[in-house]
């Protein structure tokens, strides 16, 4: 699992589009099957690239499908699909015949068989599943992705493509990707921001399987983070928290699956114990050290 860390949402949002272009540019031979997620976070993206990177991106070798789509017919403003009609495809010079929307107005249980069935048509198979190359998922602060809420892990091992879920708290019917054909892609990126995710993103970088987003990250392939330094703000203040007390954190610290993977903290980890035994600092130093690692410039592992 890799880790991108950065100062904003908007820079966090440029980032994940420049790598995306690099992505495709890296096969120029290949057209590549991008699944989106809605909700308000790949808002601030879908605005960005509309506006800043249209020249840049091989809009004639993407073919765009959804990750999830609420039960609504696309001018009404939940849908996952009017938003980023509006935003970007609109705009961006993408074939109209490249762009595969779930109808979000049909009846739910016909129209999630419809699009499994129109995925398996349009993408390649592999390990008896559809193949997208990329996969850009969100993570709910209750640590959902892909309208798989907490409770309806079920659906991570369906045997269907696409099915039904319902959000727990108002009842609406979605058409969620299942967990097979996320974990059998390519790549999959997350991109979380904002002070309110930092909960689920230490879930995900230091915890078990416990939910659906965390599940995801842990068993895909190839999965990268896309994150804020308010989604990372969990970690910063985790890093503050040393100076109570030396050895017992620095152990912690050094058993934390994020900082061993973030470029720049290894070494200062590796050299903790060292550090303290022939240089005493307070752990805050190091802390501070390793915040400037995170958050004073950006970093893909």
């Amino acid at each position: 699992m890799k880790l991108a860390v950065f100062p904003s949402s908007i820079e966090t949002s440029r980032a994940l589009i420049l790598r995306l272009v690099e992505l495709m540019n890296e096969e120029t031979d290949r057209i590549f099957n991008i699944a989106v997620s809605g909700g308000n976070t790949p808002a601030l993206m879908f605005d960005l690239w509309a506006n800043e990177y249209l020249d840049i991106t091989p809009w004639n070798r993407m073919k765009i499908y959804w990750v999830d789509e609420r039960c609504v017919p696309p001018e009404d403003s939940d849908s996952n699909y009017g938003m980023m009609r509006n935003l970007l495809l609109g705009i961006a010079p993408i074939p109209y015949e490249n762009v595969f929307r779930i109808r979000g107005e049909a009846k739910p249980v016909k129209e999630a068989v419809r699009y499994s069935e129109l995925v398996k048509q349009q993408l390649p198979y592999r390990l008896g599943w559809p193949e997208f190359d990329i996969v850009l998922l969100g993570a709910g602060d209750d640590g959902h992705t892909s309208s798989i809420f907490p409770g309806q892990e079920n659906l991570l091992t369906s045997t269907s493509s696409y099915v039904v879920s319902i959000h727990p708290c108002n009842g609406q019917k979605r058409i969620a990707m299942t967990g097979y054909p996320i974990l059998n892609a390519r790549h999959v990126i997350f991109l979380i921001t904002g002070k309110n995710k930092a909960d689920v993103v230490e879930e995900i970088c230091n915890s078990g399987d416990t939910g659906p987003a965390a599940y995801i990250a842990h068993h895909a392939q190839n999965v990268e983070l896309f994150i804020d330094k308010g989604a990372a703000s969990w970690y910063s203040s985790f890093l503050l928290s040393c100076s109570a007390s030396h050895s017992r954190n620095l152990s912690r610290l050094m058993n934390l699956r994020l900082p061993m993977c973030i470029t720049g903290t290894s070494a200062l980890l590796n050299n903790a114990y060292d550090i303290e035994r022939e240089n005493p600092i307070s752990c805050k130093s190091l802390a501070d050290r390793i915040s400037g690692v995170l958050f004073k410039s950006s970093l893909i592992l």
